[in-house]
Parts: structure tokens; sequence; C-alpha cells
């Protein structure tokens, strides 16, 4: 039997890790079933000390089943400041004349939109994602990666800038896991299946995937 996607605590012995679909309240964060969250300290506060400068409209994406490490940081849009002129400094924040003279300025700002983070995708402790990034499925992100561009599915990276340690799969192999995409499958034959998708081949999992006339493509 599978554990409840709606459960904050899927293991009621260790307050340490939370699902994290049920503990947001954000508007602008989106997190899929049993992604969750490991840290000793306090997991519940992810939206308010892991999502940073979240001000403005652009969303935290996370899809299915993402194992988060503590101290993994989300960096949102908001953090940007101009650079188009001699001064960093954000006057408009500080109201008054300030921001009357200059509100058009930080509205024009471009923003680098959403950060998405695809299904099955493992953050090291201390990792950080800049604004605006997509992460694909089944990625791996070091401990300590700064993240500051797209990660192709399958990938590991690491580093500051992160960069690609090396790739998971074959370009063949990775092209049959999406279109297996076991994340979407019911949770009942995900449950009969748990073993071969912890340690069987892409190959295992497209033909399980097919067998049930799952396999999209």
């Amino acid at each position: 039997m599978a554990p409840s996607p709606d459960q904050l605590y899927p293991l009621p012995d260790h307050p340490r890790v939370v699902l994290l679909k049920p503990l947001i309240t954000s508007p602008t964060i989106e997190v899929g079933d049993y992604s969750y969250y490991d840290d000793p300290d306090d997991a519940t506060r992810f939206e308010h000390r892991n999502v940073l400068y979240s001000y403005g409209e652009e969303k935290l994406v996370i899809g299915k089943y993402c194992a988060i490490a503590a101290g993994t940081t989300f960096i949102m849009a908001g953090a940007n400041h101009l650079t188009t002129g001699v001064s960093t400094f954000p006057f408009t924040i500080f109201g008054g004349d300030w921001a009357e003279s200059t509100v058009d300025l930080m509205l024009a700002n471009p923003s680098k939109g959403d950060t998405t983070v695809g299904h099955d995708v493992w953050f090291g402790y201390r990792s950080m994602i800049m604004p605006g990034v997509t992460i694909g499925h089944g990625a791996i992100i070091a401990s300590g990666a700064v993240v500051v561009a797209d990660v192709p599915p399958y990938t590991i990276v690491g580093g500051n800038p992160a960069k690609p340690v090396k790739a998971r799969y074959s370009a063949e192999e990775v092209d049959l896991l999406l279109r297996a995409a076991w994340w979407d499958w019911p949770v009942d034959l995900v449950t009969e299946h748990v073993r071969t998708i912890m340690s069987g081949t892409p190959a295992d999992i497209g033909g399980i995937a097919r067998a049930n006339g799952l396999m999209t493509g």
C-alpha cells in the first residue's frame, strides 16, 4: 500500500521529512504528488526559508517524486536588480519620491520567468536554483551546485556555475523514459513495480509502460 500524497508527514517518526504538496499555501508555488523536503531544522518552513524573493507573479513549479535535501534554495525573479544604469541599488522599493521617479524602470525590467522542475529530480544538500531555469525529468543536482541554466533530462550537474557532469543514460534511453513517464502511472501500478522503478533499466520501464498501454509518442 502506498502512502497518501496528502499526508504532511509520510514518516510519522521522522518530522524532518515533509511532503510539500499538502504543505504549500503560496499561489505561486506548485508541487506534485510525493515530492518531499528533508530538513532537521523545521522542514515545514520550506516556502518561507527555501523559496526566496518570490515577490512577483513568477511561479515555482516542482513535479512529482522529487527529493529535495536540506538547504536547497530556489531564488525567484524578485531578487533581480536593474543593471541598465550606473547603480544596482533598488531605490524603488523604499517608496516616496524614489518610487515615483523609478517605478516605470522596475516595471520594465524583464523577468526571467517561472522556475520549472520536472519529475523525479534529486536536489543535493545546499544546492541553489537561480530564477527562470528549467530542470528536466530525472536530473540530479549535486550538493552545493548553483544552477544558472537549464538542465536537460536525466543529466547530473554540479559546481558553481553548475555544469553537466554526465548523462545518466543514452539519448535513446532518455527518450524511452520520457515516453514511458512512470511518474504519471497510477499509484497502484507504481506500487506494483516500485522495485523495478528503483533498480531496473530504461528498457524495463518501457516494457511496463507498453504492457499497460501507457507509452506515449
